[in-house]
């Protein structure tokens, strides 16, 4: 197709540019050109039921792309707040809530536990003895914060 017939034609300049714009965007680019891509194919289907201006089409456009792009940036932070926080890598804060048997008293409220083939440092508020049932409530760097369970009422 020759210049003149894209600028003779402007729904198919539109049309061509969505189309570049979504192919690039399959190369990688994250997102960036998604909306553009979409944004310059609905002014290519509006030049073609309503011809308008090469302005009015610039300024469609222009409006198009930022809302699109404002409308996923609204939906993208929606999505994240009602995802549970990802512990993937983190060992540590996925034993929370995890209970256990101390094998060994804890001295100055510090001990270790054995989890899998992992030895754990943990810390109480207090000295336990061995035995004792606990539950992990927290992780702080290295070390696991238990609580003792209270026995059922």
């Amino acid at each position: 197709m020759m210049l003149m017939e894209l600028i003779a034609h402007p729904h198919w300049f539109w049309l061509t540019l969505g189309g570049l714009l979504l192919a690039a965007e399959m190369l990688g680019t994250s997102g960036y050109l998604l909306w553009c891509g979409m944004a310059a194919l609905l002014v290519g289907l509006a030049e073609w039921l309503w011809p308008f201006s090469w302005a009015g089409q610039g300024l469609l456009f222009a409006a198009l792309t930022l809302l699109s792009a404002l409308g996923w940036y609204g939906w993208m932070r929606h999505q994240a707040g009602q995802q549970q926080p990802n512990t993937l890598n983190q060992r540590g804060k996925e034993l929370i809530g995890r209970q256990l048997t101390l094998e060994a008293p804890l001295k100055s409220g510090i001990g270790h536990v054995q989890i899998g083939d992992s030895s754990w440092r943990v810390q109480a508020a207090d000295d336990l003895p061995a035995g004792t049932r606990v539950t992990v409530t927290a992780v702080e760097g290295i070390t696991l914060l238990i609580q003792p369970r209270l026995p059922p009422v």
